[in-house]
């Protein structure tokens, strides 16, 4: 065999090993470095590159190799799950960096960071004064995690008593104008109902880039033409002007009718209303 085919074949070969390899050691592999996986990572990559161009070395020796050294942060994984001790030496623990509201100077010296690093890490945040964090702690990965102070903290609705609807995930039935009929089936819809909603937007399904169903069962599309302009889903505004306007016309048949129990029966009638608005309000309010 060529030279030069020879290394494209152990290319190959090894390009698709370390994938299965990378695959069963996990995610964390790619997206959260131990020290003790990183090292792992820089031995695979150096016995794969020297497995590749070492022609008159044994090849087995090389997948060998690979695997012994994948095998040990997976055993390490098992011990981890059982042990924190040793999960704490492996994987690293997080270090306090402000402790209320009070820098912790000895703990920047121990992880070797600077106050410019640390507030630089704060800018990622959004979090421009020391003096508005509460607590701030250095996790194993490098990422800073940060509690504001209460006052400090962003207002929620729980914070001000009020109710707000219940969301889920929106689910993309349609992309690069294809409609995709598992997640059309998932929230019990058809084409047909797809087709229709399409019609009320005024846009064919091949002009449209993506097109979701928030949990309202709403239609919202984003098409390949940025000059055109979709309406955006009117039902709920609309069905909460109507219940409005029914509530305002039954008072206005109370105070225009000269008989007592119809003048009763619609300002009843007008109460009841009124308390279903005040209860759907913030579902139907866009």
């Amino acid at each position: 065999m060529p030279e030069w085919l020879d290394v494209v074949v152990r290319s190959v070969l090894f390009v698709i090993f370390l994938f299965f390899v990378t695959k069963a050691l996990g995610k964390k592999q790619i997206a959260q470095l131990s020290l003790f996986e990183y090292i792992t990572g820089i031995t695979i990559g150096s016995i794969a590159g020297e497995s590749i161009m070492g022609l008159d070395g044994n090849i087995f020796l090389g997948v060998l190799g690979i695997g012994i050294v994948a095998f040990i942060p997976f055993l390490g994984g098992l011990i981890s799950l059982k042990s924190k001790k040793f999960r704490d030496f492996t994987e690293g623990k997080g270090t306090i960096f402000i402790k209320d509201g009070k820098v912790l100077e000895d703990n920047l010296k121990k992880e070797r960071y600077t106050v410019d690093e640390m507030l630089g890490l704060l800018r990622n945040k959004d979090i421009f004064q020391v003096s508005d964090v509460e607590y701030a702690v250095l996790e194993a990965t490098g990422d800073l995690s940060v509690m504001l102070k209460k006052e400090n903290q962003p207002l929620t609705p729980k914070d001000l008593n009020m109710k707000v609807a219940s969301i889920k995930e929106p689910q993309t039935v349609i992309m690069d104008g294809k409609i995709l009929d598992e997640p059309l089936a998932t929230i019990g819809h058809s084409r047909g109902w797809l087709k229709t909603e399409l019609e009320k937007l005024g846009v064919t399904i091949e002009n449209v880039f993506i097109g979701q169903v928030n949990s309202y069962g709403e239609l919202t599309v984003d098409v390949f033409d940025d000059k055109l302009q979709v309406p955006s889903p009117q039902e709920r505004p609309l069905m909460l002007s109507t219940m409005k306007k029914c509530q305002a016309d039954l008072e206005l048949f109370a105070l225009a009718t000269e008989d007592k129990d119809a003048k009763q029966l619609f300002e009843k009638n007008s109460e009841k209303l009124q308390k279903a608005i005040d209860q759907v309000t913030y579902i139907l309010k866009s």
